[in-house]
């Protein structure tokens, strides 16, 4: 059986991310270049994982080409990295792992058992079955102020609380400028897998209602013990340009906790994914007809009742 050698891309083996602002983006031989006004940098790209492009940056259309076709996604941000204004599409081409998000996301029970294995994967241990979503949703809300708590005492950084104005932006405290930073760049690798993944980032389980809900549902995985102490470091050494600061630090953080290689197997295994899984099944053949188990599967579902 030949296999489709795009269908799931080995994100894990990519370079993390790249931001960049206040730059065009241009296609070379074997890479992109970045230009600015202090010159031009060459970046390979068939290891890279997303290219963040902040405010001010320009891209050619031969360059999206050349990073789409290595597998890499592009993310549009807002100023610092606070906003995701638009994801490019990574280069899966099947379309089972969208169906099997769907298929959980529809039913109210299965939506339920997801829910419970992402906040079990947060706490580290199962939820008891008898504890009903609004508890577990109270245990997460403790967790996570005890995340922050903790962080400043660690690092000796005040904290009052969650809180930014994107129209004030320099009046907010570094803490929570680092914090923005740090959550932008998770979100982008979070979303840049999920799409290379072929998964859709808008059908959330726990987050609902938003283009990213399926974004934050993920990343929130990670945050307590990757953004929110690195950013109460960052804090803690310097108020100065604590936004690039922060992102260059979880540059180092998602290579040092090996982040690309985690994110689709988990994933996979908070949605169950059925394996083994062939190939042909979900793919259409040349005669323009196409796979139809899931079509199938409803259809007798309906039937027998």
């Amino acid at each position: 059986m030949a296999l489709d050698l795009h269908a799931l891309p080995k994100l894990r083996d990519g370079l993390s991310f790249l931001y960049a602002e206040h730059v065009r983006v241009e296609q070379t031989t074997e890479a992109i270049e970045l230009q600015d006004k202090d010159g031009r940098t060459s970046v390979p790209v068939a290891a890279l994982g997303v290219l963040l492009l902040g405010p001010g940056s320009t891209i050619t259309h031969a360059a999206v080409r050349a990073l789409v076709d290595n597998g890499c996604s592009i993310g549009w941000l807002g100023e610092y990295g606070v906003r995701c204004y638009a994801q490019g599409l990574g280069e899966t081409h099947s379309a089972r792992h969208i169906l099997r998000q769907a298929e959980l996301l529809c039913n109210a029970e299965t939506r339920a058992v997801v829910v419970r294995r992402m906040y079990g994967y947060r706490f580290g241990y199962q939820p008891g079955a008898e504890l009903s979503l609004n508890q577990i949703r109270g245990m997460e809300g403790v967790r996570v102020r005890d995340a922050y708590a903790a962080a400043s005492e660690q690092y000796g950084v005040p904290w009052v609380g969650r809180s930014y104005d994107r129209n004030h932006w320099n009046q907010g405290d570094p803490v929570n400028r680092a914090l923005s930073a740090a959550n932008a760049c998770l979100n982008g690798i979070c979303h840049a897998a999920i799409v290379s993944g072929g998964y859709s980032p808008a059908l959330g389980f726990v987050h609902t209602g938003k283009q990213l809900s399926f974004v934050w549902d993920i990343a929130d995985l990670y945050k307590t013990t990757i953004t929110i102490p690195l950013a109460f470091r960052i804090a803690s050494e310097s108020a100065e340009q604590v936004e690039r600061r922060a992102r260059l630090a979880c540059r180092d953080a998602f290579r040092e906790q090996r982040l690309l290689q985690r994110v689709l197997p988990d994933i996979d295994a908070l949605l169950d994914l059925p394996v083994p899984y062939e190939v042909e099944a979900e793919q259409s053949s040349e005669d323009g007809t196409y796979g139809l188990g899931l079509w199938a599967k409803l259809f007798e579902e309906s039937e027998g009742t």
